[in-house]
């Protein structure tokens, strides 16, 4: 059980890696339930600070994700149709054919959003959607970095406690 335990935490926790750029998956809650899945093998010791600790990042972060893209566009003059555009072209971004289809179905759905606002005002619309964009980069940006280190602390625990599938 430990084995399975151990590998589906790894899965859990390198899926939250890609998820920190995919508007899909919720990339520090994925890894996250794969450091729970971590502790609750027999090898390794329950540590409930780390646990706590490691689950309030994950909820400010996620509560953080959603805030900051939103403050990028307002903040760069955009309205809510920019906030929305962006949302639903991160969405329809991840079907594009193209590489980083999701940024730059992010960055046109923002344009679009604050064109469907006002149609008149073509510079207005830019700024909003590079607001957006930045914003997503910087959201993006903090939840890999928290990923990454969700990663580090898997196989330091891991390794530590001799919790190795050999």
């Amino acid at each position: 059980m430990d084995a399975l335990l151990l590998v589906a935490g790894f899965i859990c926790v390198v899926a939250g890696i890609f998820g920190s750029f995919l508007p899909v998956l919720p990339g520090p809650s994925v890894s996250w339930i794969g450091l729970l899945l971590l502790y609750l093998t027999d090898s390794v010791p329950n540590n409930y600070w780390i646990l706590g600790f490691t689950l309030l990042i994950t909820i400010v972060i996620t509560v953080l994700d959603y805030i900051i893209p939103a403050k990028g566009t307002r903040k760069f003059g955009g309205s809510s149709y920019g906030v929305w555009g962006t949302n639903i072209g991160l969405i329809v971004g991840l079907f594009l054919p193209i590489p980083f289809g999701f940024v730059i179905g992010a960055f046109l759905g923002a344009f679009l959003g604050e064109m469907l606002y006002n149609s008149q005002d073509k510079k207005r619309a830019l700024k909003a959607a590079t607001g957006s964009f930045l914003g997503f980069l910087v959201s993006s940006f903090m939840k890999f970095l928290i990923c990454m280190l969700f990663l580090g602390t898997f196989v330091y625990v891991s390794w530590s406690n001799r919790a190795l599938l050999f």
